[in-house]
């Protein structure tokens, strides 16, 4: 798992055996099975995860009690509730694998202890930042200026993969639509 993760690194910054030893140190290697929770709603949350093996689902309960899927989370891609994560806070959306899930966590304070050990680690951390942000706002403005029809064709196209994984009725709340919609885009 930790190769994984070096490799993940050094497609942005090139380490050392030294640095990459370093930087494992403030990860623990964790499994969770298919349906479990690895933080829920109201909870306290003071972990990132990146995913090396699996599929999380990122999802916020509104107050009627209606689910909404916020993001997706497969290998090589990073989550948590980053608000609650960076501030020491309660979490206000809920992590749960669809499927068997590895993972590396990190703490809030190891990483605070590895941005300011590893200054590598604080560039590779901003240009994931910055990655993740543009796809956020990305899909803010899909959401405002495209029809359900093209949300369904540009996830799709972009992550392929997630249709083969994923069960519809998640697809279908991750792009607003009902499941009943869904299907009429698919076919």
């Amino acid at each position: 798992m930790q190769s994984f993760l070096r490799q993940h690194i050094e497609k942005i910054v090139k380490l050392t055996d030294d640095e990459a030893a370093f930087i494992v140190e403030h990860f623990v290697e964790e499994h969770f099975s298919k349906n479990a929770f690895l933080f829920k709603q109201g909870e306290h949350v003071n972990r990132c995860f990146f995913v090396v093996k699996g599929l999380l689902k990122l999802l916020y309960t509104d107050d009627s009690g209606k689910t909404h899927i916020v993001s997706f989370a497969m290998e090589d891609w990073w989550e948590s509730d980053f608000h609650a994560f960076l501030n020491n806070a309660h979490a206000v959306m809920s992590l749960q694998c669809i499927e068997a899930t590895d993972v590396l966590s990190i703490t809030t304070e190891n990483f605070h202890k590895l941005c300011a050990g590893l200054q590598k680690m604080e560039h590779f951390l901003l240009v994931k930042t910055l990655a993740g942000n543009i796809a956020a706002q990305q899909r803010i403005i899909s959401f405002l200026t495209s029809d359900a029809r093209e949300r369904y064709e540009r996830l799709l196209n972009r992550y392929p993969s997630l249709f083969q994984r994923v069960p519809k009725s998640l697809i279908a709340s991750y792009l607003g639509v009902s499941r009943e919609t869904l299907s009429r885009l698919s076919s």
